[in-house]
């Protein structure tokens, strides 16, 4: 007979969009239970109380830790510039955390959550759902196995639709203080496929352009990137967040010693092209749909794999897909890019 192996408590801090997300995927897990929710806007409470029965409701997290916190995990979905310290007050508190992309938006802050759950003895995930899509998976397994052989050339293109509907006036997004830019809200997610896949990169170059955001946001809306892998070869990542009405797509194309390939569609959900040496495409499982917010649309909704992770190895089943440390990466990359702004 198996172990009988206690549920993962999880609290989720900020209820906007994707703390919904996190909240309902914990409420239906079979090894986790949604023990608190937490967001600064009081209007809130009757209706999570509805879609979400018996869980009790905290308008800070300051009041939550407060109050002896009944939890083991703190999942963290507020904006930006907060992820950093509510990770660092939930760690001291004793909680493992699950903090959603970005981890931070300074080099600094995310190596202080690195070095927190080390002191102590807790675990830190980064939410880099993207790597759970299946295609993104298949390319991962290709470079690990040697498949491709030397890698040549990246091409990373992100072409979205992010405009008026997206950044409304005295919200938190498009500030350069709470939301920290494109690359950190829009794009992080390609910027860890690219890390995670191929490795770190170096001599970077970079153009930035502001085409039709400047009474939206206090940042660009696009940028050309070129760069140097570390392992050799060398790529490009080209963003934009200017395209009209929709999105238009996400893209990766990879020319290297042995064949070339292409992941494509809007949100890196199909290989399009695979041509390889003695190499036949396998039939890989359906990718989830993006996350639907309204009038746009965000990466594949890949949610469930991430609490499933954080349960199995809380639960000593298996270990971190996406740890901070991974996370951090992504941003001390980001940070050397806009440092060239």
């Amino acid at each position: 007979m198996a172990d009988f192996l206690p549920a993962v408590r999880f609290a989720v801090c900020g209820v906007g969009h994707i703390g919904r997300r996190h909240a309902a995927l914990v409420a239906r897990h079979p090894g986790a239970q949604l023990v608190a929710l937490i967001d600064k806007r009081p209007e809130l409470a009757t209706e999570l109380a509805a879609e979400f029965p018996g869980v009790p409701f905290f308008a800070s997290l300051a009041e939550y830790l407060d109050a002896d916190p009944q939890a083991d995990v703190l999942t963290i979905a507020t904006p930006n510039d907060q992820h950093a310290p509510q990770a660092i007050a939930g760690l001291r508190h004793g909680l493992h955390v699950v903090v959603e992309k970005p981890i931070a938006l300074r080099t600094v802050d995310a190596q202080a959550i690195v070095d927190t759950a080390q002191q102590m003895g807790k675990l830190a995930f980064g939410v880099m759902q993207n790597r759970y899509s299946p295609p993104a998976s298949w390319l991962k397994q290709l470079c690990e196995a040697g498949t491709l052989g030397q890698v040549y050339l990246v091409q990373l293109n992100c072409f979205w639709n992010r405009d008026a509907r997206y950044y409304r006036p005295g919200g938190w997004r498009g500030t350069q203080a709470q939301d920290g830019g494109t690359l950190f809200t829009q794009f992080s997610h390609f910027v860890d496929l690219l890390y995670w896949a191929f490795g770190d990169i170096t001599n970077i170059s970079a153009r930035f352009r502001d085409f039709n955001h400047e009474a939206l946001t206090e940042f660009e809306d696009s940028g050309l990137i070129t760069f140097d892998l570390v392992r050799g070869g060398s790529g490009t990542l080209q963003y934009s967040t200017a395209v009209w009405d929709r999105n238009l797509e996400s893209s990766l194309t990879v020319v290297a010693e042995h064949g070339s390939l292409r992941l494509g569609g809007q949100y890196l959900d199909k290989v399009e092209y695979c041509h390889l040496r003695n190499y036949q495409l396998p039939t890989l499982p359906p990718t989830n749909p993006a996350n639907d917010y309204g009038p746009y649309q965000g990466s594949a909704a890949n949610h469930v794999q991430v609490i499933e992770n954080v349960v199995d190895t809380l639960q000593n089943r298996t270990c971190a897909t996406t740890n901070a440390e991974e996370g951090l990466k992504v941003v001390e990359i980001i940070e050397r890019i806009y440092s060239l702004r």
